[in-house]
């Protein structure tokens, strides 16, 4: 093996020159990526397919969560069908990777075990792929019955269907089918040429996570245009990624009380996200912080007022939650629901790639706040929650005791930010991106971790945009966790990981 294998991102949006990412013949790209991926402190950030003008090129960004660095790789291959050997064998984490490649642009990768649609996007190579034949899997046996669930919901949530195989109540198999919207977020970010149209685009990926998406994206643009900003703006961005996963937590709580007839603990959690989302709606005029975060500034500068009611409603929301989630998981009946149900091992979760709370509830500690901090993570560090036992006992207590510590955090970063100097600024639209660059942005989002990619082309114009929401890892898991168990222990472990439609259908 001659030359370098990979390039190396030593901090969280940190650009690259396109031609320092080294490209290596197809049996080196392989063996490296396998190679990294088999120490479990590595998992695979995004790995796509960039079309250029004369060839194709594979790009595999693998986060080191020991050092903080992100190894890229790179491949070419020539334009037309081209048939390569499947990492997924070896590396079960990249399968939703290679199958999306595959959708996408028809690479064939030899020996991949579950080559289904991820999508169907509109252009697709493959035209005769279509949704009516979606190949579920499938059980000859005549004690064996299958259900089908959706892809229109009982309740005002967005489309997808699940094959259950179940022997009586119990489940053998569920197989998700996503793909049923169709909004062409990535092309999106090319078409539209004007800053602030992108920044709206980012916050529409996935609409619980409007902050989270616009941070990662807003940290892709500075990057790329050497934009820095101040501590205070900082700051403020962190307190908003805090405040929209206690939001977001708060409900997910409600729901798990809903779904096992705990109304009070229901109730209780619905009006304590309310008080959390009016706030952020005080702050910016938006109950989901649309329109908050903005490259190089923003629009609604944190005041000390605003900051007081922050202060103020965490105080006695914090506490009210503090005390109902204290009964949620004290009473039997709760318990006897959430406790050993719907389980991911520590080995199924770090097969699937899993992030953010589906790994950290069964031990694997993946938090970019901590791994590859951004913003003023990078001086302020916080407190990662750990559980073990994977099961819904373990989501559902996760996010109390995030809540928790996001409160923590929240009133240790209004202290700093109230001796920072406040110099914020506008938001900066008329920047000039670096030419013949790459640049990955990570932001840890209540789900977990975020990821942006944008390649620019020798004018600095943006020729390739990705996007990676925690979701796309993580619907596996929730596969997983419902074999041998009741299918009416479906819904709660749902619930539990309430993971995003509109993040995977992209």
């Amino acid at each position: 093996m001659m030359g370098r294998l990979y390039s190396e991102v030593r901090n969280n949006s940190t650009p690259l020159a396109i031609k320092d990412i080294p490209v290596s013949g197809y049996n080196v790209f392989y063996d490296r990526i396998a190679e990294l991926l088999n120490f479990e402190t590595n998992h695979c950030l995004a790995y796509y397919l960039h079309e250029m003008a004369d060839k194709l090129r594979l790009y595999c960004c693998i986060a080191d969560d020991l050092t903080g660095n992100i190894k890229v790789l790179s491949h070419d291959l020539n334009k037309g069908k081209s048939v390569l050997k499947s990492l997924t064998p070896v590396c079960p984490q990249l399968h939703i990777f290679e199958r999306e490649i595959h959708e996408n642009y028809g690479i064939e990768f030899e020996g991949h075990p579950w080559m289904k649609p991820v999508r169907y996007p509109h252009d697709r190579p493959d035209k005769l792929s279509n949704m009516d034949d979606y190949p579920f899997y499938e059980i000859e046996s005549e004690e064996l019955h299958e259900v089908g669930v959706g892809p229109i919901h009982a309740g005002v949530i967005e489309p997808g269907h699940f094959r259950f195989v179940c022997n009586g109540e119990k489940v053998l198999h569920l197989e998700i089918q996503l793909g049923y919207q169709h909004r062409g977020i990535e092309k999106l970010f090319l078409e539209k040429k004007e800053p602030l149209q992108r920044c709206i685009l980012s916050e529409s990926i996935a609409g619980d996570t409007s902050i989270g998406h616009a941070l990662a994206h807003a940290q892709l643009i500075e990057s790329l245009a050497g934009i820095e900003v101040s501590d205070a703006l900082q700051i403020e961005r962190c307190i908003a990624l805090e405040m929209e996963r206690i939001a977001v937590h708060i409900g997910d709580t409600a729901a798990l009380c809903g779904d096992v007839a705990y109304q009070l603990g229901q109730a209780v959690c619905e009006a304590l996200r309310t008080t959390i989302i009016n706030t952020t709606q005080r702050w910016c005029g938006n109950r989901f912080g649309k329109g908050l975060i903005r490259p190089g500034g923003t629009n609604y500068p944190m005041t000390d007022d605003i900051a007081d009611v922050i202060f103020s409603v965490l105080d006695d929301s914090g506490k009210r939650f503090s005390d109902i989630t204290d009964r949620i998981y004290s009473l039997q009946t709760v318990l006897g629901r959430f406790e050993d149900i719907g389980i991911v091992t520590r080995q199924q979760a770090l097969s699937t790639g899993a992030v953010g709370m589906a790994a950290r509830t069964c031990g694997i500690f993946r938090d970019a706040r901590e791994t590859h901090p951004f913003q003023y993570y990078k001086n302020h560090q916080v407190n990662t929650v750990m559980l073990e036992t994977g099961d819904v006992l373990a989501r559902g207590m996760q996010r109390s005791q995030e809540v928790r510590e996001s409160v923590k955090t929240i009133r240790e970063l209004i202290g700093i930010w109230r001796n920072k100097d406040k110099d914020i600024g506008k938001p900066v639209y008329d920047y000039r991106l670096k030419p013949e660059s790459f640049a990955i942005s990570i932001s840890e989002g209540w789900r977990g971790e975020i990821c942006h990619i944008a390649h620019t082309d020798p004018h600095g114009n943006i020729s390739h945009y990705k996007v990676k929401d925690p979701s796309l890892h993580n619907w596996m898991s929730l596969a997983l966790a419902v074999r041998n168990q009741e299918i009416s222990d479906f819904p709660v472990c749902n619930k539990s990981f309430n993971l995003s439609y509109c993040g995977h259908d992209l």
